[in-house]
Parts: structure tokens; C-alpha cells; sequence
């Protein structure tokens, strides 16, 4: 009966954050208000929260999460740099005198925007706000365009350096040893940041592609929906102008994805080199001030803090769920399901894209992974597969009307004349495709785990 309050719990903290109170308090909140009645009537062991000094003293001292305010850092100072600005505008130019050409320039500058921020917001609001306008102007239809941006604006969540993949690396390399301890293996194997990242590559690289072509098929199949410029003027120095636009971004990409997946650098050395290379191409461009300067330390200082906080409510929230024996609950659940681990990958992968509508990625990766992660482990679900699954699972879920939040980011910044209905019904191939991919991947889980066994050797 005590396992079932866990439950409870966990349906008290989903409608607390339905509230809009914040996500970290309502984690701890829930989790102590629970932990109360539990030791009120004797079925709650108030031993359990003698272990959360502990857990706060590891989270303090996890090198690895020092990437997150790094890798931050240097998103947002890309951000206030005009990087897009001008990987855009180099883009367009270089595409544009194809049909189709601004949707392919909006796809490809995603992705690198992916891999330079790893943050799916400020992609999204950030091509919103660029390019929408002018695919507008050059008579794209609203569906198309605005389905492009938000779909190419979520690669944030599976291109590395993704924020994304440093969390889910750092939650699912303890529930893999977790795991394996559970399995009587007491020299248990690693999973790393760096693991997930090679995982992701091959997967995100494929996502791009089927993107890219869905947009030239759709400009030969429906050339009204996105029409080629009359003409298109390449002046002087054009491809000089393409290579200086192209070329800090991506080698700014390459050294910091290229270190850690070489083996140079760990994951927060790399994000160092990053937040650094950032300065200095901000530099470079007399894009920095101090003023600039002070207020990107500021976004930084605030998502970190958000996230760091999420992180603490929610090592509290799952130490009390183990209290009510929550954990066993999950097994046994999970155990009874048909079709075996199979069976269980697709019931948990179906659960947190319903998440995905309501919570962010953060609260998904803090709150659900610690509790069903060790349960798939330990029936030998590979864990760089089951990383990049749940990524690419986030990743549709944000694209996914009603509640998507790729969709609440560009309906801020759309122009008026763009109704949300245009915009529901642009991304809703992108996400036949994404759940392509799923299936794929699925189908074929080498496409996340061969790179990775490459590189490192057996993971």
C-alpha cells in the first residue's frame, strides 16, 4: 500500500506544476508535505531524508554538470553576438536562387545554431524572428515556413553539444551503475556525456537530411507553396563573405564537439573552451561591451540557477518516492508488462511524450529518468541508446500540437497575420518524420551505439 502513495505523489506534484508554481518548489514541496503524513501515520521511514546532504554535496561537486552554466554561457553569448544573424543572411544568399532555397538555408543554420546554443528556445524565437519575415516576403506559405523554423529550432535537444544530452548523460551514467549493482556487478562499466554525444551525431545528422529533403520535395511537388526569387545578385566577394560567416561558428563547433569526442577534453573543459571561443568571436565581431558583457552573465547565472534548483527538489522528490518504495512499484509495473523490455521501452517512451506537452525537458530528465532508468538497465536496454530515444522522444513531444513548446516559442514572435493553426498544421510532417526516426532507431539501435563503440570501445 505504501508504494501507492508514491504514486499519489507523483500525480500531486504533476498537478501542482499544472499551477505554474515554480518546478523546484513544487518538487520539494510535494515530496516533504508527502514525507509529513507518511511519518505521521508510520509508513514512511524519515531515515530516507538523512541521505539528501549526501546527494547535494555530490551534486556540488559533479564536475560534469559544471558544463551546463559553461555551455549556457556560451549559447547566449552567440546569441547577443548576431552569429544567426549572419550565418542567415549567408545562408539565404547561398540558397536562395533555388526553389525551396530559403526553407534548406533555414534548416542547415538550425542546425548549426543547434550545435553552437543547444538551447531550443533561443533557436526557435531567434529563427523566428530573422526568418519568418522574409519567407513570408519571398511568398512562402505560412504552414511551411513556420513548420521549418520550429522543427529545425528543437536539434537543440539531439545535435551535441546539447545541454540536453550533458543532463540526460549525467542522470543516466548513475542509473546505469545503479543498475549493474542491482545486477550483482560491483566494477560497473561507465557511460559518459561524451558517450551520448557520439551516439547522437549520426541520429541528428539523419534527422537533418530527411528534413532537407522534405522541403526539396515539397518545393517540386507543391512549387507555388515555396517560390523561387526572381532573381538573385551575387556581388562581389560573395563566397568571402559565405567562408567569413561559415567559418567561426563551425570551427567554434568543432573544437568544442571535436575535443570531447576525441578524447582531448571532457565534457566541462570543452563547454570552457566554448564559453572562451564565444567571447572572443563576440570580440571579433565589436559585438562585446560590457554592458552586453553583464547581461549575458545574468541570462547565464539564471537558467543555471533554475536548473540547479530543479536538480535539488527533484533528488528530494526522488528520495522520498524511494521511501514509499515507489522504485519497487516502478519494477514490478514494468515487469508485468507484455512484450518484455520491449514492451517496457515502449510504455515509458510513450509516457514522457505525453510529459513532454506539460513539463520541460529538465524536469523530465531529473524526475522520470532516475525512476525508470535503472528499471530498462537493468533489463539490458544499452544506455546510450536509451539517451538518445529519450531525447528524439522530447524533441517530437515539443513539436507536438496542442501543447509543444517549440510551438508557444514561435507564436510569441510570429507576426499576427500567422495563425496558430498554420502553425499547428506546418509541423505536423516534421513530426511524421521525427517519429520516422524514432522508429528507426528503434528498429536499428546501432545507429546511436556503433560511433560510440568506435571512439571508446565497449560502453
Amino acid at each position: 500500500m505504501d508504494s501507492y502513495l508514491a504514486l499519489w505523489m507523483f500525480a500531486a506534484v504533476f498537478l501542482v506544476l499544472l499551477s505554474g508554481y515554480p518546478v523546484a518548489f513544487a518538487l520539494s514541496g510535494t515530496a516533504l508535505a508527502f514525507a509529513t503524513v507518511g511519518v505521521q501515520f508510520g509508513v514512511f521511514d524519515v531515515v530516507f531524508l538523512n541521505a539528501l546532504p549526501n546527494r547535494l554535496f555530490g551534486i556540488m561537486n559533479n564536475a560534469t554538470l559544471m558544463a551546463v552554466p559553461l555551455f549556457v554561457f556560451m549559447g547566449v553569448m552567440l546569441e547577443r553576438a548576431r552569429i544567426a544573424e549572419d550565418l542567415l543572411e549567408a545562408m539565404a544568399e547561398l540558397f536562395g536562387s533555388l526553389r525551396g532555397g530559403l526553407g534548406l538555408a533555414v534548416t542547415l543554420v538550425g542546425m548549426l545554431m543547434a550545435a553552437s546554443t543547444g538551447i531550443v528556445g533561443a533557436t526557435v524565437v531567434t529563427m523566428g524572428l530573422l526568418s519568418l519575415p522574409t519567407m513570408l516576403r519571398n511568398g512562402y506559405s505560412p504552414s511551411i515556413a513556420c513548420g521549418t523554423i520550429c522543427a529545425s529550432g528543437t536539434l537543440g535537444q539531439i545535435i551535441p553539444p546539447s545541454i540536453v544530452l550533458v543532463l540526460l548523460g549525467d542522470v543516466i551514467s548513475t542509473a546505469y551503475q545503479q543498475a549493474q549493482l542491482e545486477m550483482g556487478i560491483f566494477a560497473p562499466e561507465t557511460v559518459s556525456v561524451g558517450d551520448l554525444f557520439a551516439g547522437a551525431l549520426i541520429p541528428g545528422i539523419g534527422l537533418v537530411f530527411m528534413y532537407l529533403l522534405y522541403i526539396v520535395l515539397m518545393a517540386w511537388m507543391v512549387p507555388e507553396s515555396m517560390p523561387a526569387p526572381a532573381a538573385v545578385s551575387r556581388e562581389r566577394g560573395f563566397y568571402r563573405r559565405i567562408i567569413k560567416s561559415l567559418a567561426p561558428p563551425l570551427g567554434l563547433i568543432f573544437s568544442v564537439l571535436g575535443s570531447i569526442i576525441g578524447g582531448f577534453a571532457t565534457p566541462t573543459e570543452a563547454a570552457a573552451v566554448g564559453a572562451t571561443g564565444a567571447m572572443l568571436l563576440a570580440l571579433f565581431k565589436k559585438q562585446l561591451s560590457v554592458n552586453k558583457l553583464r547581461e549575458v552573465m545574468q541570462n547565464t547565472t539564471h537558467v543555471t540557477s533554475m536548473v540547479f534548483m530543479i536538480l535539488i527538489g527533484a533528488a528530494l522528490f526522488s528520495l522520498v518516492f524511494r521511501g514509499f518504495e515507489g522504485d519497487e512499484l516502478i519494477i514490478e509495473l514494468l515487469a508485468e508488462l507484455p512484450g518484455g523490455k520491449f514492451g517496457a521501452m515502449f510504455f515509458v517512451m510513450l509516457i514522457m511524450f505525453f510529459l513532454g506537452f506539460v513539463l520541460d525537458f529538465i524536469e523530465i530528465t531529473f524526475v522520470v529518468v532516475p525512476i525508470v532508468g535503472p528499471v530498462l538497465l537493468t533489463m539490458g536496454i544499452d544506455p546510450v541508446w536509451l539517451g538518445i530515444m529519450i531525447a528524439i522522444n522530447l524533441q517530437t513531444s515539443f513539436l507536438t500540437p496542442p501543447f509543444g513548446f517549440a510551438l508557444f516559442y514561435l507564436r510569441g514572435v510570429a507576426p499576427k497575420e500567422v495563425t496558430t493553426v498554420q502553425i499547428y498544421k506546418g509541423v505536423m510532417p516534421f513530426i511524421v518524420i521525427q517519429l520516422i526516426m524514432l522508429a528507426i532507431l528503434a528498429y536499428w539501435p546501432e545507429l546511436a551505439t556503433w560511433l560510440p563503440t568506435i571512439i571508446y570501445g565497449e560502453v
